[in-house]
């Protein structure tokens, strides 16, 4: 079956071929099919294609460890399906024409503008096309697409996938629904930095005509002023010195990550929340999707809405924790302690009270259980100190002085 037959098999009028790279007429929103104009017994890789994604993303990583091309290629192989031309299922709310665009133009490793079907990418030059169809309901026939490709799929050829359990075709990861294949793949695109929020803005709502200090009443129209004052002469400007300038860097070249410091129990902590989210509350997530999706329209389908919200929490929350993990560096308190540093249970005196703190990574510390940050303004002040230094606290109040009583 390929991707017009496809279209059709779930009632969409499918519009094509075009040859993917190639301009195509599909300005509506709806559904899209990548496929092979014949099928392949075998993955079609580009080993060197493979090698620069590797290179691109040094925190890519298989089953935990950092691949070699042959052992990436090895994987992705494993996911063929040579019964089939249909290799990608994707969907847009805007113009399929320019999602085949971003398609085609994406890099291996990049976010954007398209890594869904980054896999894609790293075939041998081959003939690929696209077919499509216009839709209201792109998500809910996009699922319809994979489910019945996945009826096409028999049963030996199943049983030789690394994962019998969700079928999709190649390059595709995961379902609208949130289910997704298990790769064994994690951090295949660069992290994109947090973008700073902006400051608060105060809005003020002006009546018309006070803007420029008139009232409404004696100002009915526009008002034009001019300077009636000449300019002043100015003085001519020295030429600026030249800046000194530092080492171009080049277009892909990007800050390196700052680690993340954990103690060994908030390591374990951290891991113990990824498996729960993805072991146990994605699948709650993705039954709740399902449920919502039997009830109709998805416009107007509060449940749907929420637990898609829910889903896009939970991802996110998935991704940054997969991401902590990659920089995770495991900080060991020494045995037996001299000074304060990242791991350190420090007994302090402040105001003639005994006060407990354990001093940790950003990423663990909990107040109040009594585990600050080491870059919290008394955890930065206690580290490196000895038993009987004074460490000191900038407050708006005043100094703080907290003295070191022990350490552990």
């Amino acid at each position: 079956m390929n991707g017009g037959e496809l279209l059709g098999h779930v009632g969409l009028l499918a519009d094509g071929p075009a040859v993917l790279g190639r301009p195509a007429r599909a300005g509506a929103g709806g559904v899209y099919v990548i496929e092979l104009t014949a099928p392949l017994p075998a993955a079609p890789l580009d080993i060197a294609r493979i090698g620069k994604w590797i290179e691109r993303v040094p925190g890519i990583r298989l089953d935990g460890e950092t691949p070699t091309s042959k052992q990436l290629a090895a994987r992705l192989a494993a996911f063929w399906l040579p019964s089939q031309t249909v290799l990608f299922i994707g969907s847009s709310a805007g113009a399929i024409a320019a999602r085949l665009r971003a398609l085609d133009a994406h890099v291996p490793g990049d976010p954007r503008p398209h890594a869904a079907a980054q896999w894609l990418k790293v075939l041998r030059p081959v003939a690929l096309r696209a077919w499509w169809a216009a839709t209201d309901a792109p998500e809910e026939y996009e699922d319809a697409l994979m489910e019945a490709l996945t009826e096409t799929v028999g049963a030996q050829e199943r049983a030789g996938l690394p994962d019998q359990q969700v079928i999709l075709p190649w390059a595709n990861l995961r379902r609208p629904a949130g289910a997704r294949k298990q790769t064994g793949l994690t951090g295949t695109v660069i992290p994109i930095p947090p973008v700073a929020p902006l400051p608060p803005m105060t809005v003020v709502n002006v009546p018309p005509g006070d803007a420029i200090g008139v009232p409404e009443a004696r100002n009915p129209g526009t008002v034009r002023r001019t300077n009636l004052v000449p300019p002043r002469p100015r003085a001519p400007r020295e030429p600026a010195a030249p800046r000194p300038r530092g080492p171009k860097l080049s277009p892909t070249a990007r800050p390196a990550a700052e680690p993340v410091h954990l103690t060994a129990d908030g390591l374990e902590r951290m891991r113990a929340e990824l498996s729960e989210l993805t072991t146990v509350r994605r699948a709650q997530v993705i039954e709740r999707i399902v449920r919502a999706r039997e009830h109709g329209d998805l416009k107007e389908n509060a449940d749907y809405t929420a637990a898609r919200e829910e889903q896009s929490f939970l991802e996110g929350r998935v991704q940054a924790l997969e991401e902590r993990l990659r920089l995770a560096v495991v900080v060991e308190a020494p045995s037996e302690a001299h000074r304060v540093v990242i791991g350190s249970r420090v007994t302090t005196d402040f105001l003639d009270e005994l006060v407990v703190y354990e001093i940790v990574g950003s990423d663990e510390a909990d107040p109040a259980r009594g585990r600050i940050s080491n870059v919290s303004p008394v955890g930065r002040a206690l580290l490196g100190r000895s038993v009987g230094d004074e460490a000191v606290v900038q407050t708006p109040r005043g100094e703080a002085r907290y003295r070191v009583v022990a350490i552990e």
